[in-house]
């Protein structure tokens, strides 16, 4: 995996010490929190945060002529995907946490703004099509929703949840009985 455009980078790095318990308690915490499908998506996750602090940590240690300049485009781009708020200085940046990164998720603001009961029932609805950002259907649970299309984001008007959760939860009545 290289520099040339056509060779792409790795997206996500795998812990230090994967065998440490707590660590291990902290991330089945968090993929049950929010409905990760497998560990590979917090490690993306983590890996994104990591890219924003390292940027972040640049950005103090240069001087304050230049760093007037870059700053703000660094926070206006995480300002619109909601990170931080507008006013938000490097420091708010520094005290990111992981939680943050993957409230952005479109799973996670669908399961909230239409109020579904679990995220894993939250990543199926997107994943079947029944989320949609404006006009268009987004497929993507781990797409970051921004600021502006938060608004935006509503399931497909033929989606009816209250008929899919009852006949997950009722007994299939077409059975006989056994004698």
């Amino acid at each position: 995996m290289g520099d040339h455009p056509k060779n792409s980078h790795k997206m996500w790095r795998r812990p230090k010490r994967p065998l440490n318990y707590d660590l291990l308690n902290e991330e089945l915490y968090v993929l049950g929190t929010f409905g990760l499908k497998n560990k590979r998506e917090l490690w993306k996750a983590h890996t994104e945060l990591s890219r924003i602090r390292n940027q972040a940590r640049a950005l103090l240690a240069l001087t304050q002529e230049v760093r007037n300049k870059k700053e703000p485009t660094l926070m206006k781009s995480l300002a619109r995907i909601g990170l931080v708020k507008e006013n938000s200085t490097l420091d708010d940046v520094l005290n990111l946490k992981v939680t943050d990164v993957l409230s952005r998720r479109l799973q996670t603001v669908i399961q909230k703004k239409a109020s579904i009961k679990s995220p894993y029932l939250a990543r199926q609805t997107v994943v079947h099509g029944h989320v949609m950002i404006g006009e268009r259907v987004v497929t993507v649970p781990s797409y970051t929703v921004t600021i502006e299309e938060e608004g935006q984001v509503h399931l497909a008007p033929e989606v009816d949840l209250t008929k899919a959760a009852k006949q997950g939860s009722e007994p299939d009545k077409t059975e006989q009985p056994t004698e």
